[in-house]
């Protein structure tokens, strides 16, 4: 009898190692491994906004009946731990009511593949009201405190010193171009460029998430990404970058360079310029970052430097009278105004926005975090991204086998 007890025991022992070798090895795929692993390390959690916010679904981190002082013989992933800081950060997404069922798979996706361990909460705005049906399916998808805004009527409509005759010439004659002759579209990079981060709702955070309809991600990401942010002392991330179309920028960089000439203290000793420029700033190489996903710290936006950088831009007048589009914007400005070290490619976080994919082409990385997605359909190293630009330009070793993802 004594013998079959024994068994008994070295079983249940051998049991316990097992499922703690699994935990282990589900949670060792974020970018140092500390970031799935790490508890009440970070900064204060989000706060709740005390203005016209619309908070709700306030949910439990982890189930109660965990407790931290768990006598487990492995560390707990950190999402599970009750006692676990979020970092002070929100998803944020523009959208129309229209929008709402393009916008529903690229919320569950990011649900799916990360929010729902970490509960971020998510704010929406709409330069109209949201209406109860956008709310309540949104509501319902999101595992964090949702919060619905309307855009000031100021920061989404033609300001008084543009000529509205002039800039309807343009959209004549940019009509064969995407998004030429759209208005709307012109209000939203605009708005994007320069007073998402100032809007009531925003106040309440730092760092952000960027998320438009009809994306996904295509990979689990295991690791809480605004605290990676912080930690890593990075303020701007990103998933793709790409070539601009020429023609919609055309008097963006002159603009730029007569800012830098009239402010130079604004530009960082150790800037990227060497990134969005092939001769040192004389030129615009017309690189940046797509930024229908990213990932940045608010304060760069908040800067002096970026304020006084935005007002130059937005008196020229070329959101309207060409169509200056938020990316470059905010490309030049992360490339120019904080050092090159604090901008960073997300390599492992598989993502879509057509017809681009960042689809990671290490077999272990794309096992590791389950992705779903075809190295082969892979953007990064091809000839009309600037990612390998990127990789150049920081010193950084490439992936093996990049060389068979160009073209």
């Amino acid at each position: 009898m004594a013998k079959v007890s024994d068994r008994i025991v070295r079983l249940a022992v051998f049991a316990v190692f097992i499922v703690g070798a699994i935990v282990f090895l589900s949670q060792s795929s974020s970018p140092a491994g500390k970031y799935t692993r790490q508890s009440t390390t970070g900064a204060s959690s989000s706060s709740s906004s005390s203005s016209s916010a619309q908070s709700v679904l306030d949910k439990d981190l982890a189930p109660s009946s965990l407790q931290s002082n768990s006598k487990l013989p492995f560390d707990i992933p950190d999402y599970l731990d009750p006692n676990y800081k979020r970092e002070n950060a929100t998803f944020i997404s523009l959208a129309r009511n229209e929008d709402l069922w393009e916008l529903v798979d690229a919320i569950r996706s990011v649900e799916d593949r990360f929010n729902s361990k970490y509960k971020y909460d998510w704010v929406f705005l709409n330069d109209q009201p949201f209406n109860e049906e956008f709310k309540t399916v949104m509501t319902s998808l999101i595992s964090g405190n949702v919060k619905y805004g309307v855009i000031p009527k100021k920061h989404w409509s033609l300001p008084p010193w543009i000529d509205e005759k002039k800039a309807a010439q343009t959209r004549e004659r940019m009509k064969n171009i995407i998004y030429g002759d759209s208005v709307s579209y012109r209000h939203m990079c605009r708005f994007e460029s320069g007073f998402f981060f100032q809007h009531e709702l925003m106040q309440d955070y730092k760092y952000y998430w960027r998320v438009e309809p009809s994306t996904k991600l295509h990979c689990d990401v295991n690791f809480d990404v605004f605290k990676f942010m912080r930690e890593e002392n990075k303020d701007y991330a990103f998933t793709i970058s790409i070539h601009e179309f020429e023609i919609t920028i055309e008097t963006l960089w002159e603009t730029t360079k007569e800012f830098i000439q009239q402010n130079p203290q604004y530009l960082d000793k150790n800037n990227f310029m060497d990134f969005i420029s092939n001769d040192g700033g004389e030129t615009y190489n017309l690189c940046h970052f797509w930024t229908n996903f990213e990932v940045a710290n608010m304060d760069l936006w908040r800067s002096e430097a970026y304020q006084k950088y935005f007002e130059y831009l937005d008196q020229a007048g070329g959101f309207f009278y060409e169509r200056w589009g938020d990316a470059p914007v905010h490309s030049i400005a992360a490339a120019l105004f904080i050092p090159k070290e604090r901008v960073h490619y997300f390599e492992e976080i598989g993502y879509y926005h057509g017809p681009y994919n960042n689809c990671p082409i290490d077999d272990e990385i794309r096992i590791k975090n389950k992705c779903m997605c075809k190295p082969k359909d892979d953007f990064t190293w091809q000839d009309y991204s600037c990612t390998r630009r990127y990789y150049d330009v920081l010193g950084l070793q490439k992936p093996l086998g990049w060389e068979q993802h160009t073209g």
